[in-house]
């Protein structure tokens, strides 16, 4: 609008111009070279009018055609560099959808039209990396090196290059100096931190964590964790050669994260050695309440030197009282009472998580506890369950199961990736081939403990599976040592690499066997050592599944009750 009216303004001044020259015409002389040229003041306006018209129109053109190699070079240029991105973006595309040859030929028209363009090099280090040409690409990302637009993207394609190779050293140093360059990338501070605590280097993993906490790589809380471990697995290291030093670093660890198991348990035992108990026992107790464990319970009844085990047994009921629902207060009581041989506490103290299906440590200390008691039937029961139980809680990280902590996954090297919970494949059914009923009376004279050999067909049988194989000697001998070396025993195959499953053995008349040397001299069977009264069937069994009929089963092998037995279905369990 505005330069309408510009336009229309100029045209009515050129026309009161010209009008007012016409009004007064006037004359114009010129001498020039023996010619003389008169003309009105109009005409002369006009042909002065016309004459620059001319001499500017002269100019254009000239000009034009001076400029014109110039705007030709330009317009090859721009249509170079049309076709130079138009291969740039279609070999991006080629590589997103994983087409190697497209991705090669347009990287070498982008190279040929675009030899200066920062993602030309970039295209052709992937379009090799794509074809597996690890040279290549290695190449590319080096020329990057020498333009300081693309020297961290060289960086970046060099480090990655290094930890596909299997590189660490050159990973590493690739990532120190993205993070010398630019200390606000994320990946080149990470990964750095990441490299350091892979290799246990902790004081350099520290300073590191502490520039990724300075550029806002990770949160307040997240950094404090991640510090507490790499404190703990420092103090865990110079434990045995600095134990002051270990002390502190692991107290700061425990003031950082709490619930941090390995950093109180350290700290708990080097303070308990130089005489910190109360000290010791606040930093255990404080910890237990975030995360109980095992070691904080070993640690914390034996923080006091000089006690006894009734006085240690005191004291991790105390601690087990803080965490009344969790059940590893109840293994740190259990365990306690066993050392201090009080059976029944212990017994007391697991006896919530008797029903069910118990967990292997539940199986195991039953079986302590009933060996204890003298009772090595209910001890081998036990620890043949144990064999089919499901698997405690341990240490894992990423699927890797560890009986000790370790800072780092030795899987995909995630730093505090450890947590302490029960394996995945501890969640199933329960295995009913082992039934166990609960003995709740007293400790009972394994000489009483009778089995009925006199079970019905139909259902599961009960059975004596320990055959009793008696001298020819008279009936009356016969028939006291029958009563009185009969019991109970349970005959299991622990394979010390996989638990078998637990095979019931055909069930035998003791009686029988006895009579057949009686048979023999003539003499009369013993008829009541033959058959086991009724009302002498003990409260705790075995219960067995009747044997399929195209199941031959397995013969009875000699009962073992030496501690020689009991210690190989303990190391198979353990394994």
């Amino acid at each position: 609008m505005t330069r309408i009216l510009f336009f229309v303004l100029f045209i009515v001044a050129v026309a009161l111009g010209l009008a007012w020259l016409a009004d007064r015409p006037g004359t114009i002389t010129l001498e020039w070279l023996g010619y003389q040229v008169e003309t009105s003041a109009f005409v002369a306006a006009l042909f002065v009018a016309a004459f620059v018209s001319v001499v500017i129109l002269v100019l254009a053109v000239l000009r034009y055609v001076w400029t014109r190699p110039a705007a030709i070079a330009a317009h090859m240029h721009a249509r170079k560099q049309k076709q130079g991105f138009d291969a740039l973006s279609r070999g991006l595309l080629a590589i997103g959808v994983g087409d190697r040859v497209q991705a090669k030929r347009y990287a070498g028209i982008a190279g040929r039209t675009l030899p200066r363009e920062p993602l030309t090099a970039l295209l052709r280090a992937q379009a090799a990396q794509l074809k597996g040409d690890d040279a290549v690409a290695r190449s590319a990302f080096e020329a990057m090196l020498d333009a300081p637009e693309t020297e961290l993207l060289g960086v970046r394609g060099l480090f990655l290059e290094a930890k596909r190779a299997g590189d660490e050293n050159s990973a590493r140093a690739m990532a120190e100096q993205a993070v010398k360059r630019n200390p606000k990338l994320p990946w080149g501070v990470n990964a750095l931190f990441n490299i350091e605590a892979r290799s246990g280097d902790w004081d350099r993993a520290l300073n590191t964590l502490a520039i990724a906490r300075q550029n806002g790589h990770v949160d307040a809380e997240t950094s404090n964790r991640r510090r507490a471990v790499l404190l703990t697995a420092e103090a865990r290291e110079i434990e045995e050669g600095n134990p002051d030093k270990a002390l502190i670093l692991a107290t700061e660890a425990v003031r950082l994260a709490p619930s941090l198991v390995p950093a109180a348990e350290i700290a708990g035992r080097l303070g308990a050695s130089k005489g910190e108990v109360r000290s010791a026992s606040r930093q255990i107790v404080r910890t237990w309440n975030l995360s109980p464990h095992p070691d904080l319970a070993v640690v914390y009844a034996f923080a006091k030197p000089g006690l006894s085990p009734k006085d240690r047994l005191k004291r991790v009921e105390y601690l087990a009282g803080l965490v009344p629902d969790d059940i590893e207060g109840a293994v740190a009581v259990a365990n306690a009472a066993v050392d201090a041989q009080e059976w029944q506490r212990a017994r007391d103290a697991i006896s919530s998580y008797l029903d069910g299906v118990p967990p292997a440590r539940i199986c195991t200390l039953m079986a302590r506890i009933e060996g204890g008691s003298g009772d090595k039937g209910r001890e081998r029961e036990w620890l043949a369950r144990a064999l089919r139980a499901p698997k405690d809680r341990a240490w894992i990280a990423d699927g890797y199961v560890s009986d000790r902590w370790l800072p780092v996954s030795p899987v995909t090297g995630a730093i505090d990736a450890f947590e302490w919970k029960a394996p995945v494949d501890a969640i199933g059914r329960a295995d009913e081939t082992l039934q166990i009923e609960e003995w709740t009376g007293p400790p009972r004279d394994p000489g009483a403990m009778l089995h009925d050999t006199g079970a019905s067909a139909e259902g599961p049988v009960v059975v004596d599976v320990t055959p009793v194989v008696q001298e020819e000697t008279p009936a009356e001998p016969n028939k006291a040592r029958a009563d009185t070396e009969r019991e109970t025993k349970v005959v299991d195959e622990a394979s010390e690499v996989e638990a078998a499953d637990v095979v019931a053995p055909k069930a035998e008349v003791a009686n029988d066997e006895a009579a057949k040397p009686e048979a023999a001299k003539g003499g009369v069977p013993n008829e009541e050592a033959a058959q086991t009264p009724a009302e002498h069937k003990p409260d705790a069994s075995v219960v067995m599944p009747q044997r399929p009929p195209d199941d031959p089963g397995v013969e009875p092998m000699d009962a073992d009750e030496t501690e020689t037995s009991l210690e190989r279905l303990r190391a198979a369990h353990i394994r």
